[in-house]
């Protein structure tokens, strides 16, 4: 066969996901799940205007500027640039991801590090909007997309052996390429074998390293992610050529990027579960580290319950499984983006501010004085209790010792906005109103946008929704 004629057909595991990409229909999407997606693109939006007013997205959208491009496909969302789809992508991933304030697959296999598997709507969502902008489609068609780019790329991260974040991978940058790919293939309309092009093509890009994390390039990876499915789709549609078993196969994504997978992750279980259904997905309520969350809502209400004082506490000790360390690594942090990775600045400005916003994570308030005196009475290191929990939670045990000899204690295994303890539609809607409010816009705007987002699928075009946003 030539290169460049196309089988009849896909095969193999490729072949799998790229059938499903193409075939799923909205109207066999459970509505719950439908809900849950439209919740995370609420989100997500929000995350892009806040995550717009970063020093690491002004300098991202000033790039893109520079690049004085006649063709303004797509907007960038929380300015008025508009840009080729793909650099549209790529800034508003980077905005969406800028303050680690976006959601979070979550894992149940003990093996399966809870928290550190992707945040999957930071990668697709931007492509969805940049080529529905584009081709101007309608709600229904962008919350398909989004659906379709969700589930692959939460599928892929679960599937592939831990080592791939073990040895220092962010799986936002590579299994979001691919989950990217995935959305942008499925918007564009791509047939199921241009479609498993664009996944290899992406799977080429994927990239991204947690040694990055507390800097501007680990939201980076997330834009990266968006632009390249965006790139890859585009490339297929126009009849690029590449591998069709590029997840399976020996020298694939599944093998060179974690060294294995596990089959029963993947094949046949996308969409069957949905993901954001079982085991769901998380929606943050503090701009840090999801492995932060659990530690930081139960002291939080230590605090407040007991009334606890900076000047009545001796020695704070956080104590976690070994995993949460390996990425909570700034352990005297000096600006915004290192604190989001600082189990000990996190659990310090509770106990000074007793709230930890998007406010409270800028380079001023961390290299305060008192700030990085707390920090410095905060020890956090693996707890052998929290180990044996096994790695399919956050179990978080903290220990206050108080100057007056009292020791108080408190401990969870799961955060605020998780699946077993989720965020109510109400509270979502302040949190967005509250990122619409951090990106300079007026918050009077934000509950009928909510309402459109929330029945996205009955939108004509999604324009009436990124009008409102840029």
């Amino acid at each position: 066969m030539a290169e460049d004629a196309a089988p009849a057909s896909v095969q193999g595991l490729t072949g799998q996901v790229s059938d499903f990409v193409v075939s799923a229909r909205l109207e066999d999407v459970p509505k719950r799940v439908q809900k849950l997606a439209k919740r995370s693109i609420l989100d997500g939006l929000g995350l892009a205007v806040a995550g717009s007013r970063s020093q690491g997205a002004k300098i991202v959208q000033a790039e893109v500027a520079s690049y004085e491009s006649a063709v303004q496909e797509a907007t960038l969302l929380g300015t008025h640039l508009r840009a080729p789809a793909r650099f549209a992508a790529f800034a508003n991933g980077v905005a969406i991801h800028a303050d680690d304030y976006d959601d979070t697959q979550l894992a149940v296999g003990a093996d399966r590090v809870y928290g550190l598997l992707t945040h999957p709507t930071a990668p697709v969502l931007p492509a969805v909007l940049a080529i529905g902008q584009r081709k101007m489609l309608d709600g229904a068609a962008v919350l398909t997309a989004y659906l379709v780019g969700v589930e692959v790329a939460t599928k892929v991260s679960e599937a592939i052996d831990p080592r791939h974040y073990d040895a220092g991978f962010h799986s936002t940058g590579t299994a979001g390429t691919i989950g990217a790919g995935a959305a942008a293939a499925r918007a564009l309309g791509l047939s199921a074998d241009q479609t498993a092009i664009a996944l290899a093509i992406s799977a080429s890009q994927a990239a991204g390293l947690r040694e990055n994390f507390g800097s501007m390039t680990k939201p980076f990876h997330a834009g990266r992610a968006a632009d390249s499915g965006v790139l890859a789709a585009e490339l297929a549609e126009r009849g690029f050529t590449a591998a069709r078993n590029i997840l399976e196969a020996k020298r694939g994504f599944f093998s060179a990027a974690g060294g294995g997978y596990d089959p029963l992750a993947i094949e046949g279980r996308l969409g069957t579960p949905w993901t954001f259904e079982e085991p769901g997905i998380s929606i943050k309520p503090y701009p840090s580290g999801s492995l932060t969350h659990p530690g930081m809502g139960a002291f939080y209400s230590l605090v407040l319950r007991e009334d606890l004082k900076a000047d009545e506490v001796k020695r704070i000790v956080v104590g976690t499984n070994r995993h949460m360390p390996n990425a909570l690594i700034h352990h005297q942090p000096h600006n915004e983006l290192q604190a989001k990775f600082s189990m000990e600045f996190c659990i310090a400005i509770l106990l000074l501010e007793r709230k930890a916003g998007l406010a409270q994570f800028t380079d001023e308030v961390v290299n305060r004085d008192d700030v990085q005196e707390v920090i410095g009475l905060v020890d956090f290191d693996v707890d052998p209790q929290a180990e044996a929990a096994g790695y399919n939670n956050m179990t978080t045990r903290i220990t206050v010792e108080l100057r007056d000899g009292r020791t108080l204690t408190t401990s969870a295994a799961f955060g605020k906005g998780s699946p077993q303890n989720p965020m109510t539609d109400d509270e979502l809607i302040e949190k967005f109103l509250s990122c619409l409010e951090w990106g300079g816009f007026d918050r009077a705007i934000g509950k009928d946008l909510a309402r459109r987002v929330m029945t996205l699928e009955q939108l004509d075009s999604i324009d009436s929704i990124i009008g409102l946003l840029s």
